[in-house]
């Protein structure tokens, strides 16, 4: 009987317990996020094909829509906003949450109206690039007839 014991509560633990899996690291870059920190716009969305192919940004919008989108990111609690405010396109606002890693990797969460970051479980992981006090870039992979190619939101300092 005490076989029996040992080895169903055996087989639920090895069923229970799977290996841990490598997510984006948490560990954030403090000295990236400070230079991020302040109001800003978005100046261009370029991609290969960007004549020929529409991408939908974020789920949200024409990439198109978010040419002179504002950002605010704010460093010491990692929260912020974004506005579109582009003509002919819906106007859109939402509180953000979001941080960057030791890799180089920019998260973010959308948090619209009354939700709590906690309670947010998506988001996006864009890739920072060619950042100065003034200017930065978010790239986002998409696939393009079975290619990765990246869509680079370049942002300016206001």
């Amino acid at each position: 009987m005490k076989k029996i014991i040992l080895l169903i509560a055996f087989s639920v633990f090895v069923v229970g317990c799977k290996p841990k899996q490598q997510v984006t690291s948490t560990k954030v870059d403090n000295k990236s996020e400070r230079v991020i920190k302040g109001d800003w716009t978005i100046s261009s969305v370029t991609y290969p094909g960007s004549d020929y192919i529409k991408v939908t940004s974020f789920e949200l919008a024409d990439s198109k829509c978010f040419v002179g989108s504002t950002w605010k990111f704010i460093s010491n609690n990692n929260k912020g906003s974004m506005a579109l405010n582009s003509a002919g396109c819906a106007a859109y606002s939402t509180d953000i949450t979001w941080y960057i890693n030791k890799e180089g990797r920019f998260v973010m969460k959308f948090l619209d109206e009354g939700l709590k970051a906690k309670k947010v479980t998506q988001g996006y992981i864009l890739t920072v690039a060619n950042q100065t006090e003034t200017s930065f870039q978010l790239l986002d992979g998409i696939n393009v007839g079975g290619k990765m190619v990246n869509v680079v939101y370049q942002f300016e300092k206001k």
